[in-house]
């Protein structure tokens, strides 16, 4: 069977294993309602379930980043492969709280091994002009993750029984394993000298669209933790309905990513991100404000097209950063975004948890609002 061209094969191998790893990760959400009443967890305990998973992203980040610049692309994502079907059998077997977590923490690090590699796969075969596209297409695919994994884990839990998600999953993972030992490259290019963290981070634009991308993980982990219990108690959303609402979110936001990259590439990365930014401080309390189920689903559309201009722009500027310093160590670069994502996705359940037993969902999202305002301040000096 004939290979495709090396930058085709470098977006279907990373669109791939971006979605199989998403979709692996929401198929726990809509089941919250229900390990939250058969475990007895409270908020907190919920928010560290959730945070669990940033905490080995960070963990391993920076680990993998520099195996993956000085080895090649192709071996930390086949080493992922192996964490990731463990960590999927686990919660098909997990009844108690502690495995739980243990899964979720062992799940970050496969995706630390599959999403970093990932993008410096795609930065190394896209040029600046069509790198927002690419990247975003790639998003597109994770996103679809999104859409497919609540609703289709709320639908067998239903239908099948707890562990059947779960399982599923574990088929994906072996699809994914085709695909990244089929496409990926058998010889890598030299890549030239590795950029220090030091040297990257004091890149303004760099500390920028890191903590764009902090806030744009955060805007998620903030409502898969904390808006399904309120969905479940105050509307009486079954978890199938629970998934769709967060499904129209990820339809959004899969639909619009590819076009928010392109439109980076056209009128800058920068002018993108403030559009985001103003669209999630108008937009994020409403799903804990409107009555009806309809309501929230538009409202969750309109988060996901949020997201898309907060994040689409973040990974394709931090390459160009990286390029314009004649250099492609790549995943020391995007280590620093999956350090920014990982925060995002920590701080958002547990602070989100700690305002809503506090002052309520409607007061808390609305000041987390007010958080993404403030950031565009941070914007003004970049076009």
């Amino acid at each position: 069977m004939r290979r495709p061209a090396p930058s085709t094969a470098a977006l279907l191998v990373t669109a791939l294993a971006f979605h199989v790893d998403t979709l692996l990760y929401y198929l726990l959400v809509p089941l919250l309602p229900r390990y939250a009443r058969d475990l007895g967890l409270n908020p907190m305990k919920v928010g560290i379930l959730f945070g669990s998973y940033a905490v080995a992203l960070l963990l391993a980040t920076f680990p993998v980043a520099i195996l993956t610049d000085r080895y090649g692309r192709r071996a930390p994502m086949l080493w992922g492969l192996a964490g990731l079907a463990v960590t999927t059998l686990v919660f098909a077997v997990s009844n108690q709280y502690w495995l739980l977590v243990l899964a979720r923490f062992l799940q970050g690090i496969a995706g630390a091994a599959t999403w970093l590699p990932g993008m410096s796969l795609l930065a190394d075969h896209f040029p600046s002009e069509s790198r927002g596209r690419a990247m975003g297409t790639a998003f597109a695919a994770a996103n679809l993750g999104v859409l497919i994994g609540p609703p289709l884990s709320g639908f067998l839990d239903q239908h099948a029984g707890p562990s059947a998600p779960f399982l599923l999953g574990a088929g994906l993972v072996a699809l994914d394993a085709a695909g990244r030992a089929f496409l990926l490259p058998q010889v890598e290019p030299e890549r030239g000298p590795r950029l220090p963290f030091r040297q990257l981070l004091s890149n303004p634009a760099v500390r920028l669209f890191a903590g764009a991308m902090a806030l744009g993980s955060g805007l998620w982990a903030l409502l898969e933790s904390t808006l399904p219990l309120d969905l479940d108690h105050r509307l009486a959303l079954s978890p199938y309905r629970i998934g769709l609402c967060f499904a129209a979110a990820a339809l959004t936001q899969s639909l619009t990513s590819p076009l928010m990259g392109r439109l980076s590439d056209r009128i800058g990365r920068a002018k993108v991100l403030r559009m985001g930014l103003v669209s999630a401080l108008i937009l994020l309390p409403l799903p804990a404000l409107l009555p009806r189920a309809w309501m929230v689903v538009l409202a969750m559309m309109g988060l996901g097209s949020a997201a898309s201009l907060i994040m689409s722009p973040c990974s394709p500027a931090v390459a160009d950063q990286v390029e314009r310093q004649g250099s492609q160590s790549f995943a020391s670069a995007f280590s620093i975004l999956n350090l920014a994502y990982s925060v995002g996705m920590m701080v958002g359940p547990l602070v989100g948890g700690a305002l809503v037993q506090g002052l309520g969902l409607p007061v808390a999202l609305g000041l987390c609002g007010l958080g993404f305002g403030g950031y565009l301040f941070a914007t003004n000096r970049f076009n």
